[in-house]
């Protein structure tokens, strides 16, 4: 599971890039780039949730490989669009949406299977784990793509990552089953509703999701990056502005063993989200590139510290028969932001410019972390060794573990 990540993620990297630099290069408009978040949302929102109740009900296996080769075939659409004398915009948005309806259906599975597989007091550093193979894939990825998109093409980028997708289901076709727990619910809208009302009942959970929201809504700059390179005259460091989002990821997943001696998780979550706004802030007003690249890096190892204690809090305080509709939630939380950040960034710089779009969505998240602070008592106050769901689970989780273990 983790060598399929892995390769998949690399690809889906180059796609990320060349995607966007496609859109800019056919329609010249930071809106239209942007819009690229808008298409992506429904299908989001209505596969995360029912994907969350299918990874509770089904096989997570089944589920992983077939939404992986569906990955595959869209791939293989942006090919075939980018190889035509005229490539079209349309496939595009549409390539954008389905990939959106595939991932929302995939991540509950792929989440909630690492708490059936894993101790409960190595969660935290298995979660680091695969943040390490995401960000690999995330500095090379864009990095790479950066180069063959401008020397080689958009096609071999889309080539590339077609042939990830095939040798990442090589892999995952190799997953053992994962069959639905006893306990598991049908999957149709009372088992959704289920999961949302345990969720509204987790305080500190709805924290979670409500800090991750609001940073990436207001402070993702990823739909402006082609134009911010432009406008600072170097074309040539787009692939670098992709890639220093998971460098920084990479920087905190390499030196990640200080993350089990915190256990305020709550706190370091929203005080790792307003590092991140701050340091959005400082890139979108320095006027060198280098600096830029330098304050994007140190966004993207705030971005993760709060997304490994945002993991902990879920992997560990969670029961295995709600894992699934609750990861569903969670890929809201985390996926919904961004596209929504895309639109919002978008639609600022074709209003008031680029910089001002990246400046401004920093400011604006570091006052909104200020606040939820204030509004959100019951994650500041979380603290994993007291908690009374993350004791009853570690209590749970001891007295079923095989002897020896």
């Amino acid at each position: 599971m983790w060598a399929s990540g892995l390769i998949s993620n690399f690809g889906s990297f180059l796609t990320f890039v060349a995607l966007p630099v496609q859109l800019k290069d056919l329609t010249g408009s930071a809106a239209a780039v942007g819009a690229v978040g808008a298409v992506e949302l429904i299908p989001l929102i209505v596969f995360g949730l029912y994907g969350g109740a299918l990874a509770d009900a089904l096989d997570k296996r089944r589920l992983i490989v077939w939404t992986e080769a569906g990955q595959g075939l869209l791939s293989a659409v942006l090919l075939v669009n980018a190889l035509l004398p005229g490539p079209t915009v349309w496939p595009l948005y549409v390539v954008a949406a389905l990939s959106s309806a595939l991932v929302s259906v995939q991540r509950p599975a792929l989440d909630s299977l690492l708490p059936r597989i894993v101790a409960h007091e190595h969660l935290p550093a298995a979660a680091s784990l695969n943040s390490f193979r995401w960000t690999v894939g995330g500095v090379a990825g864009p990095a790479v793509a950066g180069v063959v998109v401008a020397y080689a093409g958009l096609g071999w980028a889309y080539a590339a990552d077609l042939l990830t997708f095939a040798v990442s289901l090589a892999f995952v076709v190799r997953i053992a089953p994962s069959p639905a727990s006893q306990e598991a619910a049908r999957p149709d809208l009372r088992a959704v509703v289920e999961g949302a009302r345990y969720a509204w009942s987790r305080k500190e959970l709805l924290g979670t999701y409500a800090v991750d929201l609001a940073a990436m809504f207001l402070a993702m700059p990823l739909a402006v990056l082609p134009f911010l390179a432009d406008e600072l005259h170097a074309a040539w460091s787009l692939g670098l502005m992709y890639a220093t989002f998971p460098l920084g990821a990479l920087l905190v997943s390499a030196t990640s063993g200080w993350t089990s001696r915190v256990h305020r998780h709550g706190r370091t979550v929203v005080l790792s989200a307003a590092l991140w706004g701050l340091a959005v802030t400082a890139a979108g007003l320095v006027g060198d590139v280098w600096l830029v690249l330098l304050f994007l890096t140190v966004a993207g190892a705030c971005d993760m510290v709060s997304g490994i204690f945002r993991g902990a809090m879920w992997n560990q305080t969670i029961p295995d028969e709600l894992r699934g509709r609750l990861a569903g939630i969670e890929l809201l939380s985390y996926s919904v932001g961004p596209q929504l950040g895309q639109v919002r960034s978008g639609g600022v710089a074709a209003w008031a410019g680029v910089r001002t779009s990246v400046w401004s969505g920093g400011a604006l998240c570091v006052g909104a972390m200020g606040l939820l602070a204030l509004c959100l008592p019951g994650l500041m106050a979380y603290d994993a060794r007291t908690n009374v769901h993350a004791v009853r689970l570690r209590e749970q989780r001891a007295a079923t573990a095989p002897t020896g273990v």
